[in-house]
C-alpha cells in the first residue's frame, strides 16, 4: 500500500506532533482508509520530507507523529510563472501543471485584454498543494494574489530577468535564446510572462520591453492558447536553464519501499 503524502504549514523534526487539518482527516480516514498507526509521508516546503504515524484525536482530528526525515530539503529553480487568468477550468489546469513543472510563483496579471475578472486564489492554492503533494515536490509554489500589469512592472525587482512570450513573433525562438545564456544569465532569479488570450496591447509590450533584463521569445509557428503557450515556455526554461539539466536524483526509501521498488 503506498504512503499517502501530505503538505503541512508545521514545523517538522523528531518527535513533533503535526496537526491535520478537517479536510486531511477526511482524505485520510474516508478516502483512503487509513487507520490510527498508518504510517504517512508530510513536507511543508522547508524542513524536507518526514515520516509520520496517523494518530486520531476524535471523529475528526488528528495529528501525524513525526519520526524520520526520508529527504533533505532541496533548492529549487527561483522561476516565477506571470500570466493573465483564464476560466476556471484551464487556470486550474496551469496552476496543477505548472506545480509539477516546478515554479516558484503563480502571480495572477491583469491585463488590457484580461477577460476574467475574478480569481479564486484559494482554489488555486489547493490545486497547488494537491499538485505537489502528488509529483514528490518538496515544496508548493506561492500563488500570490491578481496584479495590474503596470503595478506589476512598476516594482518589477532588481537583478529578477524576464522572458516575454511575443505573440508577434519579433523574437527569436525559445530555444535559440535560452540555449545562448551566460553563466550569470542562467544563475539569475528569472520570471516568465505569458499575455491574455487577445494578446498585449501595444503599451503593455512597450512597458515590457523596457524592463532591464528583458528577453521576448517566441514559441513556434503555431498560435498557441494562453495555457499552453504558459506550460510550454516553463517546460523550454526547465529543459534549458532550470533543473530538468540536472541528474534525476535516486529515488527515496520510502518512496521505493512504498511502491515495491528493489
Amino acid at each position: 500500500m503506498s504512503l499517502s503524502r501530505l503538505f503541512v504549514d508545521h514545523d517538522l523534526g523528531p518527535g513533533v506532533e503535526a496537526p491535520l487539518d478537517e479536510a486531511q482527516v477526511h482524505y485520510l480516514r474516508h478516502v483512503m482508509r487509513r487507520p490510527d498507526g498508518a504510517s504517512l509521508l508530510l513536507f511543508n516546503g522547508r524542513d524536507g520530507e518526514w515520516r509520520g504515524t496517523l494518530e486520531g484525536r476524535g471523529k475528526k482530528a488528528a495529528v501525524a507523529r513525526i519520526a524520520e526525515r526520508t529527504r533533505e530539503q532541496a533548492v529549487e529553480p527561483d522561476i516565477w510563472l506571470c500570466f493573465a487568468p483564464l476560466k476556471r477550468a484551464r487556470i486550474d489546469y496551469v496552476a496543477e501543471k505548472s506545480t509539477e513543472l516546478g515554479v516558484a510563483v503563480l502571480q495572477p496579471v491583469v491585463t488590457h485584454h484580461t477577460i476574467v475578472e475574478r480569481v479564486n486564489v484559494e482554489r488555486l492554492r489547493a490545486n497547488a498543494v494537491e499538485a505537489a503533494e502528488q509529483t514528490e515536490r518538496l515544496s508548493v509554489p506561492e500563488v500570490r494574489a491578481p496584479m495590474e500589469l503596470g503595478r506589476l512592472l512598476g516594482d518589477w525587482p532588481t537583478g529578477r530577468r524576464l522572458l516575454v512570450c511575443d505573440e508577434t513573433g519579433s523574437g527569436p525562438p525559445i530555444a535559440q535564446a535560452l540555449a545562448g545564456l551566460d553563466d550569470a544569465a542562467r544563475s539569475a532569479p528569472w520570471a516568465i510572462v505569458i499575455g491574455p488570450e487577445g494578446g498585449f496591447d501595444a503599451a503593455e509590450l512597450s512597458s515590457l520591453s523596457r524592463i532591464k533584463d528583458v528577453m521576448a521569445v517566441g514559441l513556434g509557428p503555431r498560435i498557441l492558447r494562453a495555457d499552453t503557450a504558459a506550460l510550454a515556455a516553463l517546460a523550454c526554461w526547465q529543459a534549458l536553464v532550470g533543473d530538468w539539466q540536472r541528474p534525476t536524483p535516486r529515488l527515496h526509501a520510502d518512496y521505493c519501499t512504498s511502491r515495491g521498488i528493489v
